[in-house]
This record gives C-alpha cells, structure tokens and sequence, in this order.
C-alpha cells in the first residue's frame, strides 16, 4: 500500500529509492539547487536600539536577550539629527516592492547558477510573501525584470507568514512531479522592514526585535525519461535530494496567535505574536512530526537532519524539547537566527544551503523540515538525499 506519492504507507517497508512513475513517467521531485539573498546593510541589535532611539529597559532586554546578534534591513530614513522618520503603509507597500523584488532577483539567479540552469529553463515560478500586498504578484514582475519566458507558468502565495515556504514547496513539488523533466523554481521574499510599525510598545517590541529581510529560492526538476518542452537537461544526482511528502497540523485553538492587526492610530498594518506560541507550537510539534514519518514507516531516530524555521529562540527551544533533539541537531537553525534573524518564509531554506555547505549529507539520509507560523500552523516536509 502506498501513499499519493508513492511512498509506502505506514507499517510498511521503505523501498529503494523508486524511478519514474512507469504509468504516467513523473518521478518524485529533487531539489537540484538554491540560494538566498539579503538587503545590503546589517546591523546590531545594540545598533538597532540606537537607530530607533529606544530606552525602556524591558523593551531593550527583548532585544538584546533573543538569541540574535545581526540583521539584514531596510531601515526607515532619518532626518538631519538622525531622528527616525515615520513612514506611511503606502510608503511600506513600496518599500516591500522595492526589496522583495531586489533580494527575490538575486536569490534566483544564484540558484539557478548553483543547479547549472538558466533563466530561460524556467516552466515553473512560485512565489511565497507575507510583508506586502501586490497586484500583479511578484511572480509576474519577476518573470519580466528577469526576462523569464513569459510561458512560464506561476503563482503567488500570498499572507500565510512563517509556515508559507512549505506549503508553496508542497505545491510546486506536486508540479514537478506532474511535468518530470521540466523547472520549477520556489522562491521566498520577506521583505520584514516593509512590516514594521515603531510605538514604544512591548506589542511591537517583540516584532521589531526579531524579523529580517530575506529571499531564498531552490530549483525543483523531477526525474523524467526525457526532458521535452525545452526544459533543462538537469541530470538527478547525489546531493540532490528528493522530496517525499508532506504533513500539515493547524492548531485551531490558536488561530488568533499570529496575525495582523490594523492599527487605526498608526494608519498601518501591525503584527502580533501571542507571548505564548512558543508554547503551543512545541506542544503540537510531536505529532504532526511523527505523522509524517509514519506514513514513510520511519522514526525520529531514522532521521539524520533537521531544518527547523527560526522562528526565536523560545520557538527553537520548544521543537528541540518536545522532539528530543539535541542542539547539534538545530545548529543551522540556531545559527540562522544569530547571524539573520526570523526570515520569515524563507528561513529553513538559509538553514537549508547552510546543510548543504557543511558537507555532510549522505546518499539515503533522511531529512525533516519544518515550519511554523499564522494558523496557527505547523508544516513538515520529509526529503532523502
């Protein structure tokens, strides 16, 4: 008995790593590249405290006690004495224009050159955003800045927040597994600096402390007898690895947790995050984990690495506790949040090129990945290299 994809379902022996689907000739998807890209300038959170001009000392302690040293942002103008000037939501919604389409260009293209493909190959382009609101998507404005086909089939996935990067690789895995041969390119643009509202308050303290600007994208070919439709001839290979299901946990009782909020004093949008997500999210980590390794006959012990979305430090904590998994085990994790900040959608995919960086997978390991955000919502994905 298999799953949708192929997979065995529960109880069951893991085959061998299966060819083509010989009925319908659509392999399971591989991961065949990625890369990630940030706003040009970083700072400190003591430099962010400074920027801003804040004082309180709670407010302060969130800053300087979350687990981050640097951020990539796009800090709002200041005037002559250096005073941060307030900017408007129409003035965010452009910035967010302006950023999320700068990182995402770059983050493709770096991609595309680290699977060996070019732009031309593309057939496939998702976008995933929660920072900003824009009609046409970014996949619209990125196919004709960057020149891709205009044949390229796209969509945007648009406001689901921190979880969203899995929920658009579930979509664009279940492409390439129905066009074998052919490219699909997931990319994550977080334009977090277009998302901030500055009052003083602990509500948007918690935010403005942890959130950065990020783009990350991978390329997905699926394994195929031919490479018709002028795709790319992208061979499958070792460190590729192959995407083999999904499991989704939304934790209904929570849905209020993280959301936005419109801020009738403000005159813009303002994000909240309930002091007990953490919490809740590490409550509800096991079973949806163990759920999606039990339709591939797998435990936790089967697994050899873990990706897990930098969502905080108490976040990070709290998936470590209740899988019982060991700091190593979140060292990309961990360091992403550190040298980043929350990324927002795109942060499993920097933890992601940092695995990849190390060196260290092996040919059959299994991977989790997994993210968490607005729903509130947990989001696996298993893969195998």
């Amino acid at each position: 008995m298999t799953t949708s994809l192929g997979l065995p379902a529960a109880g069951t022996d893991v085959p061998e790593p299966a060819g083509p689907d010989p009925k319908n000739g659509a392999g399971i998807a591989r991961i065949t590249g990625v890369g990630t890209a940030t706003t040009e300038t970083s700072y400190t959170q003591p430099e962010l405290l400074e920027i801003f001009g804040i004082t309180d000392p709670k407010v302060r302690s969130v800053f300087l006690n979350s687990a981050i040293e640097r951020r990539f942002l796009s800090v709002p103008p200041r005037d002559a004495e250096g005073a941060v000037l307030p900017e408007t939501q129409g003035e965010l919604l452009d910035k967010h224009k302006r950023v999320a389409l700068e990182m995402g260009a770059r983050a493709i293209r770096s991609c595309l050159d680290d699977a060996g493909i070019e732009l031309s190959d593309i057939d496939y382009l998702c976008c995933t955003t929660t920072t900003g609101f824009l009609t046409p998507g970014l996949s619209a404005l990125l196919i004709r800045d960057l020149g891709i086909p205009p044949r390229t089939s796209r969509v945007d996935v648009v406001g689901m927040g921190c979880n969203a990067g899995l929920n658009a690789l579930n979509a664009t895995a279940s492409w390439a597994h129905a066009n074998p041969g052919r490219v699909a390119v997931l990319l994550c643009s977080e334009a977090c600096s277009a998302a901030y509202v500055i009052d003083g308050t602990m509500r948007t303290a918690v935010v403005n402390s942890l959130f950065g600007d990020g783009a990350a994208a991978i390329a997905l070919v699926a394994d195929g007898p031919d490479t018709a439709h002028g795709s790319a001839d992208v061979p499958p290979a070792p460190g590729n690895p192959r995407v083999l299901g999904f499991a989704s946990h939304l934790i209904t009782e929570a849905s209020e947790a993280m959301r936005y909020d419109w801020d009738g004093d403000q005159g813009k949008f303002s994000f909240y995050l309930d002091p007990y997500v953490p919490y809740v999210v590490g409550a509800n980590a096991e079973q949806v984990v163990d759920r999606l390794l039990g339709n591939a006959g797998l435990r936790r012990s089967d697994v050899g690495h873990w990706l897990v979305h930098s969502g905080g430090k108490k976040v990070i904590d709290a998936v470590r506790v209740n899988l019982g998994l060991t700091r190593h085990d979140v060292r990309h994790t961990t360091g992403v949040l550190r040298d980043f900040g929350n990324l927002s959608s795109g942060s499993f995919l920097f933890s992601y090129e940092r695995l990849l960086r190390e060196g260290v997978t092996r040919a059959g390991e299994y991977g989790v990945l997994m993210t968490m955000g607005p729903g509130s919502t947990i989001e696996t994905a298993l893969v195998q290299w």
